[in-house]
């Protein structure tokens, strides 16, 4: 459980969380795959959103799914992108979070993610919440948690000598 006082911290910077969807490359499910490894080159994101018409949030794609498509028996095959399309390598249980954020499940996601997908009650993509975006407000907060609540050290804490038993 988050102590309070650093949730409340946290609350008060969760609109610095969010990038939003308009900024965020992706590509659309029915793309074929040499259009979505120009756009994964371009952007040099690791794993980009993967959309449908609609907005809707369908997976995420990464330059290594695409790679393992152009991988035969001879080398590699670039002809292969044009015949696949996202949907066809995309991974698809990615997980998504909502609004209002869950710092804890936020915290236990971003461990192994380096982004989580951002949708809204109806499955549409609103933006992404980047591990930097949660890292740089823990900085925010372990600078000023003492400027806003009262912070004591617990006794053994406050031992210069490092020994932290009863006796000294």
């Amino acid at each position: 459980m988050i102590a309070k006082p650093v949730e409340h911290m946290l609350n008060e910077r969760q609109d610095h969380f969010l990038i939003p969807a308009e900024i965020v490359a992706n590509v659309q499910e029915t793309n074929h795959l040499d259009h979505a490894f120009l756009v994964l080159t371009k952007v040099r994101y690791s794993k980009i959103p993967v959309l449908d018409n609609e907005q809707h949030f369908k997976g995420l794609l990464s330059l290594p799914m695409i790679t393992e498509t152009m991988l035969g028996m001879n080398g590699i095959d670039a002809t292969k992108l044009g015949r696949k399309t996202v949907g066809d390598v995309m991974e698809r249980d990615a997980p998504t979070i909502t609004l209002p954020y869950d710092f804890e499940e936020i915290l236990h996601l971003l461990v192994d993610q380096p982004f989580l997908v951002v949708v809204n009650q109806d499955g549409i993509f609103t933006g992404i919440v980047t591990r930097r975006e949660v890292m740089k407000s823990f900085n925010y907060v372990a600078h000023d948690l003492d400027k806003d609540y009262n912070v004591s050290e617990k006794d053994d804490d406050k031992r210069a000598d490092g020994d932290n038993t009863p006796e000294g």
